[in-house]
């Protein structure tokens, strides 16, 4: 008998998080499930990470570019939190431990200057509330075998996050169009895939703006010094230890993390 109530679907992910085991798909057993019931999981997956000591520290909007969108089936974004314990700064090592099936994407990142509240958000006010933007390359992974999702499954999975490396270097807003910042994304030197920043919504403010109206909606406000990931710019690239990944963004520099295979000091 399939389960049907959050809790124990999030409980679910919460064990398959700490034991890095994959695990069938919600919507296997129930494809009737769908986006408020991925939501009502998340919100007790996140309550589960909180207590475990757990620290918000802004959210990750998935499902923005066009590829992503395809690789679901959907036509909308997502949102998850991002959790202070998974961001690694520019040239850190990642260990694949920590992963499942991870796979990685380039994308721009924002930081508020202040507080930012839904719903009735312009693009105009977002941009007002943030505080720069920066290059990032974040890493996703599924809790779920085979990365066999719907749009239930990876809401309810955090928006399948799993870590990010943000660069140190701050842009102002006013000195760049987040939406003509073009990116080349290198593995161990050789050229993987290029984006743009007008993949992510046709323009990355605009996903802020998003955010904060789906944020405003359920109560919920980001606060100054929140990172907004934006979404990836091009498809998810699958990622092994002993990688190198660079990201180079127009105007925002490059970032770089390293990929090994086991703990490093870092991520203790």
């Amino acid at each position: 008998m399939p389960l049907t109530d959050a809790p124990a679907k999030a409980r679910l992910l919460y064990e398959a998080r700490r034991d890095r085991t994959a695990i069938p798909p919600f919507t296997d057993a129930d494809p009737t499930l769908g986006m408020a019931d991925g939501y009502a999981v998340q919100s007790e997956l996140t309550k589960l990470l909180v207590a475990d000591g757990e620290e918000i520290v802004g959210y990750k909007v998935g499902l923005t570019s066009k590829p992503m969108q395809k690789m679901i089936g959907v036509d909308s974004p997502d949102f998850g939190p991002v959790f202070a314990s998974t961001v690694y700064r520019d040239g850190d090592s990642i260990p694949l431990s920590r992963f499942i099936q991870p796979k990685i994407e380039a994308e721009i990142v924002f930081v508020l200057g202040e507080r930012l509240e839904g719903p009735g958000v312009s693009v105009t006010q977002a941009a007002r509330a943030v505080a720069g933007v920066a290059a990032s390359v974040e890493i996703v992974d599924s809790r779920f075998a085979d990365w066999r999702i719907k749009l239930a499954d990876t809401v309810a999975d955090l928006a399948s996050n799993g870590a990010v490396a943000t660069s140190s270097r701050l842009v102002p807003l006013a000195d760049v169009d987040p939406r003509l910042i073009g990116m080349t994304l290198t593995r161990n030197g050789h050229l993987v895939d290029t984006g743009a920043g007008a993949a992510a919504l046709g323009d990355p403010v605009a996903v802020v703006a998003w955010l904060a109206n789906t944020l405003g909606a359920n109560g919920i406000a980001m606060e100054p010094g929140h990172l907004v990931m934006t979404g990836a710019l091009h498809a998810a690239v699958p990622m092994a230890a002993g990688d190198v990944w660079r990201a180079d963004f127009d105007r925002l520099g490059p970032v770089t993390l390293r990929v090994v295979e086991g703990a490093t000091e870092e991520s203790k």
